[in-house]
């Protein structure tokens, strides 16, 4: 069983070698792929396997240097392993980065190289999509592997899973509204909304259905135009989302955006977004909102609709009706993290962690009985 106290989730991992990381987060397998002829250089990184196979999206992204991407597919596949237990999942952590900028690397063999990659891991990882990826890509991995899930719907799959992981976002912003208002409406609420790539506009657009007011900022000027006109948004520039005065602060983007610097310019009661690792130290940043008196909807209990979605791919046809149904429970799930927090006077983070290693440990006894 991991020990939550001694460990920083999302801490940079750089003082000791692979195998050592490895160890501190108690990974079971981590792949390094190269291939010359496309250019391809992956890290398929799988965390546990207690619950089943591990499933986790492929991200590409232009990391600074190997260290940097390896401390990302590390921390991800990890929280994947976390989020796959709290929604209820027989499904492992695992999660595979791609170095390299996704608008000029990728073409079909490239995607396909990936795909065999995947497939040499016999299913012990299932991949899908993530930052920088897409079902199209998706479609060249599956004419290498059947270990891939989140192909367009049109094929039989999911398709594009940020809508339900917005869905799911929005359910663990209102159950944190509950308990910081006694009511989970958001009429009048103002939410700031950093990112607004696929999952942030399906969030966006369900804040203005809740009438909200909402505040938006990214890297892409001309998405944010877009998405303000469509939804009545204000925009704002990047370094402003953290000192705006607003009761929800929903990190779409990348991790880590809640740290020192951040937290001392955070004017919010909730935090709620669909990031993943969104606290730079889940234990220094966690106890220090505790004591602010923000309340922190744990990440991988909120985002978990997209992974909710893939999962219902599985095992044979589609069916949204039963992936809604399930990312229903993300709402009822975050105020019953919310109540362990509260009863055993703990940051909700930590409240989170012990629910997701009680079901692994629990499992992980079953399987041994056999």
């Amino acid at each position: 069983m991991i020990e939550t106290k001694e460990i920083k989730k999302s801490a940079p991992m750089n003082d000791g070698g692979i195998t050592t990381q490895m160890f501190t987060y108690d990974h079971e397998e981590v792949l390094f792929c190269n291939d010359n002829a496309t250019g391809l250089k992956a890290i398929i990184a799988i965390h546990n396997t207690v619950l089943g196979p591990s499933l986790g999206g492929c991200r590409i992204w232009k990391y600074n240097n190997e260290q940097e991407a390896l401390n990302d597919v590390l921390r991800l596949s990890r929280g994947m392993t976390y989020k796959a237990s709290v929604a209820g999942l027989n499904l492992g952590g695992g999660k595979s980065v791609i170095m390299g900028d996704a608008k000029s690397i990728k073409s079909e063999a490239f995607m396909r190289r990936f795909g065999r990659f995947v497939d040499d891991l016999g299913g012990k990882y299932i991949t899908a999509e993530d930052v920088g990826s897409t079902s199209r890509d998706m479609e060249y991995i599956k004419m290498e592997t059947n270990h891939v899930t989140g192909i367009p719907e049109s094929m039989g799959g999911s398709g594009d899973p940020s809508p339900v992981t917005a869905y799911g976002v929005l359910l663990g912003m209102k159950a944190a509204a509950n308990e910081r208002w006694g009511s989970d409406s958001l009429k009048g609420k103002k939410v700031s909304v950093q990112g607004i790539g696929n999952v942030g506009e399906h969030l966006v657009k369900h804040l203005a259905d809740e009438g909200a007011k909402i505040y938006i900022t990214d890297i892409n000027q001309e998405k944010l135009k877009e998405v303000a006109s469509k939804y009545k948004a204000e925009v704002v520039a990047l370094d402003a989302i953290y000192d705006i005065d607003v009761d929800i602060y929903a990190p779409c983007a990348l991790g880590a955006t809640v740290n020192n610097d951040t937290l001392n310019k955070l004017k919010c009661s909730i935090i709620a977004g669909s990031a993943n690792n969104q606290l730079a130290d889940e234990k220094v940043q966690g106890e220090e909102l505790v004591k602010r008196g923000i309340i922190y909807a744990p990440d991988f209990v909120i985002n978990s609709g997209g992974l909710i979605n893939v999962y219902a791919e599985l095992g044979g046809a589609y069916n949204k009706t039963r992936a809604m149904q399930h990312a229903d429970k993300i709402y009822d799930i975050t105020k019953s993290i919310f109540a362990l927090a509260k009863a055993e006077n703990i940051p909700t983070y930590l409240a989170a962690n012990k629910v997701a290693e009680k079901r692994i440990e629990a499992i992980g006894r079953v399987k041994l009985n056999h």
